[in-house]
């Protein structure tokens, strides 16, 4: 099975005192992986550069098999959603149809796609609403809609449930854990030792920049 995003011979310099070095890396499609590792260790660098937002210094990054097409190729085949994600003023559907828009993807397929996602992540009927009147667990469900309504074949996730109150955190877990089921690879960093055995398949650990276990089964 070809894997999904490939990492290989990455150093990311990150001023004098910090730098990101993975000898190299496969995950493959349709899992979930948890990324895990003291503040510091680089988990949001590592994010990042599978993202394809910070470009190593050294070495080569492959996401879905597309190494030979164009960084803005690649890049549309994997979706990051940061910690504290930042949401567009005004409607859900604003903040949605704002990456459609910029695919080309308008009309009746933009309704149908943003109507579908919604519906995926639990929040259906929400295109109206005000982004300002949204709770914690809602902001985070419409930034995860946001990213899966583009269709990715990757989603990282910084730090996703960092936010998201206890009486939440459960049902927003059973979301990401559905994921692969459509043909989604997920990859997340937390803090929280016991979340990597409720939803990781694999667990990625990280210190000081450096993966000492690497696609671990979670248990």
């Amino acid at each position: 099975m070809e894997p999904v995003v490939t990492l290989k011979d990455i150093l990311v310099n990150q001023g004098e005192t910090f730098s990101l070095s993975i000898e190299s890396l496969e995950l493959q499609p349709n899992r979930v992986y948890a990324l895990t590792g003291p503040n510091g260790a680089g988990k949001s660098t590592l994010l990042r550069t599978m993202a394809l937002l910070t470009l190593p210094q050294k070495g080569t990054v492959t996401v879905a098999g597309s190494g030979a097409g164009s960084l803005a190729q690649q890049r549309q085949k994997v979706t990051l959603v940061e910690q504290s994600p930042y949401l567009l003023e005004g409607t859900v559907y604003d903040n949605l149809a704002f990456g459609l828009r910029l695919r080309g993807i308008r009309g009746k397929e933009q309704r149908e796609r943003i109507k579908t996602t919604l519906d995926m992540v639990g929040i259906g009927g929400f295109e109206r609403r005000k982004t300002r009147n949204l709770s914690g667990g809602e902001m985070q469900r419409v930034a995860l809609a946001r990213a899966l309504v583009l269709e990715p074949e990757v989603l990282l996730l910084d730090e996703p449930t960092a936010n998201i109150d206890s009486t939440s955190l459960q049902a927003f877990e059973a979301l990401l854990g559905s994921l692969p089921d459509y043909g989604i690879t997920v990859v997340f960093s937390t803090h929280d030792p016991s979340q990597p055995k409720r939803l990781g398949d694999y667990v990625l650990r990280l210190e000081n920049g450096r993966l000492l276990d690497k696609t671990c089964r979670a248990s």
